[in-house]
């Protein structure tokens, strides 16, 4: 069952026990209130009669008549006395004629009760009565028949149920355009869902509102968002697999292919194969890296004293290779960083600069802090011609990866280079 007829069916459901729940009180209430009038009606009557009589002496049907013809019975009110060998009636002409019915009579006079309800073909009719003796036997009859007399409360309640059930009808119709206007963000997040693909995740949800369902579109977009990056990053990382390992896999095939017999030669195409898995391994490597820095725990960030940090790296430096390696400054005091990858980015870059200077340069290091703590490798090679292609993938993975654990901190890489005098690398990351 689609959600919008769930949604309008529980609505229907409520708005139903509810108002049947009203009509029926209702219903009750009205009815106690109409019986109770009656109750006191009838009690009035009796007690009306019982003083006219106390206070007219004479013939006991001289009196009833007198008193009857001072009586003016509602439409279903009756009064009847009742004598030896006649009845004396006062009614309305549309009330059933009681005084024809010596069954219902003689049950009511018979009667040790001084008030009840007989069956009639009228229906019921409660009535109450007043005996006398003296001077002649008499019963003094009054009531109402209930049917006449409650049909007004059941044409009320029949009117109550008709605009109840329209109620319902018109609450239908607003629950299932409410409904849909309500789920029609959910509608767009199942179509824009069927639509994704692995090749196309562009498609995003429009969102309007501060409800749950704009919170639910955000959320959607969100996971397309991780969803668009991850598979980005699954094709980067098979481009730059496939990029980097032709060339070492094509070299050892290339000297596997043309090994010959001699020890010599197949000593040195051993070293050579052996040199470059090794470089297929860091490649590998540097690959993952790239991939892992996407993810929330790529860093590790701690509290570390800088002048340390900037020490330790300083003594990983000079193992690099044979250069004059130049200490420009230390950071006083402490960062909140990862510091295995700072010193990661740091050694990429004097790695970097070890390729790019010959034995003896010079390469300078340092580091300092203000609103950022900066780290840089500064080189005196042939600087850089075109810094828009530097951090490419295209160039190599070292200066990628220096740009994505920058960029992981919070941070940024810049450069600064002239042609011909060197160049400048910071790593700047928040403190």
């Amino acid at each position: 069952m689609p959600a919008r007829v769930k949604i309008m069916c529980w609505l229907l459901g409520l708005m139903t026990l509810v108002l049947a729940t009203v009509v029926v009180v209702v219903w009750r209430l009205l009815l106690v209130d109409v019986d109770d009038r009656v109750n006191r009606a009838l009690e009035q009557e009796t007690t009306e009669f019982g003083a006219y009589a106390e206070t007219h002496a004479g013939d006991a049907g001289a009196v009833a008549e007198s008193h009857l013809r001072l009586q003016y019975p509602d439409e279903h009110e009756l009064h009847l006395a009742v004598l030896s060998g006649r009845v004396l009636v006062q009614r309305s002409e549309v009330t059933y004629a009681l005084e024809h019915d010596r069954a219902v009579l003689g049950a009511i006079t018979s009667s040790g009760a001084p008030w009840g309800v007989a069956a009639t073909p009228a229906g019921p009719f409660r009535w109450a009565k007043v005996h006398t003796v003296a001077p002649q036997e008499m019963w003094f009859v009054t009531g109402y028949f209930e049917d006449g007399v409650r049909a007004p409360v059941h044409s009320t309640v029949r009117v109550l149920v008709l605009v109840s059930l329209a109620g319902l009808l018109i609450a239908a119709l607003i629950a299932w355009f409410v409904a849909g206007v309500v789920l029609a963000p959910i509608r767009v997040v199942r179509q824009a869902a069927a639509e994704i693909t692995e090749d196309d995740l562009t498609r995003r949800i429009p969102v309007s509102g501060n409800d749950d369902v704009a919170a639910l579109a955000k959320q959607f977009n969100s996971m397309l968002d991780r969803l668009d990056r991850s598979f980005r990053l699954q094709r980067q990382f098979l481009d730059d697999a496939s990029h980097e390992l032709r060339t070492p896999i094509t070299i050892v095939r290339g000297h596997l292919e043309l090994l010959g017999d001699s020890p010599q030669e197949r000593a040195e195409v051993v070293r050579l194969c052996t040199d470059e898995l090794d470089r297929m391994a860091r490649l590998v490597e540097d690959l993952l890296l790239l991939v892992k820095s996407e993810r929330p725990d790529f860093l590790r960030p701690v509290t570390v004293s800088l002048p340390e940090l900037t020490s330790d790296i300083d003594a990983h430096l000079r193992a690099l290779g044979d250069r004059r390696w130049v200490l420009d400054s230390i950071a006083e005091g402490e960062a909140v960083l990862d510091p295995q990858r700072v010193t990661q980015a740091v050694l990429q870059l004097a790695s970097n600069a070890v390729r790019h200077t010959t034995s003896g340069a010079t390469i300078r290091f340092g580091s300092s802090v203000d609103s950022v703590v900066s780290f840089w490798i500064a080189d005196t090679g042939p600087g850089v011609s075109d810094e828009s292609l530097l951090f490419s993938r295209s160039t190599g993975l070292g200066l990628p990866i220096v740009k994505a654990i920058a960029e992981a901190h919070g941070g940024a890489v810049r450069v600064s280079s002239v042609a011909g005098e060197g160049a400048t690398f910071v790593v700047e990351v928040p403190r």
